[in-house]
């Protein structure tokens, strides 16, 4: 009988390494580097939490340029990697080849809708978290004129500029929003000399409250406001405190949801393509309110961000998708 036992508690306990064994997840950063404090940094955080919960390890790896990303999804996946998840848009044409050639292979992809049978594509709202931003903007500003920094100059970073206008605008007629981007080309994710730069060209333009959309260059953003006695806004990541009392908040984006989700679904068996929308009703974007900005924002600003937030839920105000049709209406 003790020996039966004992034969039943090693089978079990070698299936259940089997089983552990059966999931071996991997991410892909995109260009600006894992530890950019922002868009991959939040997707790192994302895999670093079902690492931590689940002690089942993961791959990663940080590309230098566009060449790798084909070299990087197929070495990945030929080493039977699975699932994969890419951090960035600028995987999507890579990843429409690759998944076509291995099937069995779940892949996710943050920020792009690829339409494959084994792809979950992963987008978020991001004008609704920036239009939330831009209300706590335009209410802190003493000028009445705020900003915007974006990286590459793209549709997508216009969704996050279009919002945060936006919500700016909702707040009175007289706010004046400047908006510039850091250049066409990816290293515009990873030049905070550049962001830093622009944003002093904007304060001396007015501008008191910055916010920027740019990865790595973001960080030249916010530690240009802080030198200057201006505020700014983080993104993607909580970066508030990267300079506590000097960043007015940071528009979340819950690319470490998306990340935890992926792995996590495909560990329970579960996970399943399609498209994944997360905007506030889904609580993949918001605004960040901690002990480093609490200071900063009164009770009237958190009661018009919490306002601004149920009546976008309730559908009783739409925030304009600059992606929908490519203009910005505010």
């Amino acid at each position: 009988m003790k020996k039966t036992l004992l034969t039943f508690l090693a089978t079990a306990a070698m299936s259940a390494t089997a089983l552990a064994a059966d999931i071996k997840p991997a991410i892909i950063y995109d260009l600006g580097g894992k530890f950019d404090k922002s868009f991959n940094e939040a997707a790192y955080n994302g895999a670093e939490k079902f690492k931590t919960e689940t002690g089942i390890a993961y791959r990663d790896f940080e590309i230098a340029n566009d060449a790798q990303r084909e070299q990087a999804l197929r070495r990945f996946a030929g080493d039977g990697n699975n699932p994969i998840v890419m951090a960035g848009f600028s995987w999507a044409a890579t990843l429409e080849k690759v998944a076509a050639e291995y099937p069995d292979t779940k892949f996710a992809i943050i920020d792009m809708v690829v339409d494959k049978p084994n792809v979950r594509s992963v987008v978020f709202k991001e004008e609704e978290g920036s239009w939330l931003a831009g209300i706590l903007a335009a209410m802190s500003s003493q000028s009445k004129t705020v900003s915007f920094v974006g990286g590459m100059d793209i549709p997508l970073i216009h969704k996050f500029a279009c919002g945060y206008i936006g919500g700016a605008k909702s707040t009175g007629p007289d706010v004046k929003v400047l908006e510039a981007y850091t250049g066409t080309t990816p290293d515009a994710w990873n030049d905070p000399v550049k962001g830093g730069e622009i944003a002093k060209s904007q304060f001396d333009q007015g501008s008191d409250v910055v916010y920027h959309a740019a990865g790595g260059t973001g960080v030249g953003v916010l530690q240009a406001a802080a030198d200057a006695g201006k505020l700014g806004i983080g993104v993607d990541s909580n970066q508030n405190g990267l300079h506590p009392g000097k960043v007015l908040t940071s528009m979340l984006k819950r690319v470490d949801v998306a990340v935890y989700d992926a792995f996590k679904s495909a560990n329970e068996d579960k996970f399943t393509p399609g498209i994944n929308v997360l905007g506030l009703k889904e609580d993949g974007v918001g605004v960040a309110i901690d002990d480093n900005n609490a200071s900063l924002i009164s009770a009237e600003m958190k009661a018009a961000v919490e306002k601004a937030k149920a009546d976008i839920i309730a559908g009783t105000v739409t925030v304009h998708d600059y992606m929908s049709d490519e203009s910005c209406p505010y």
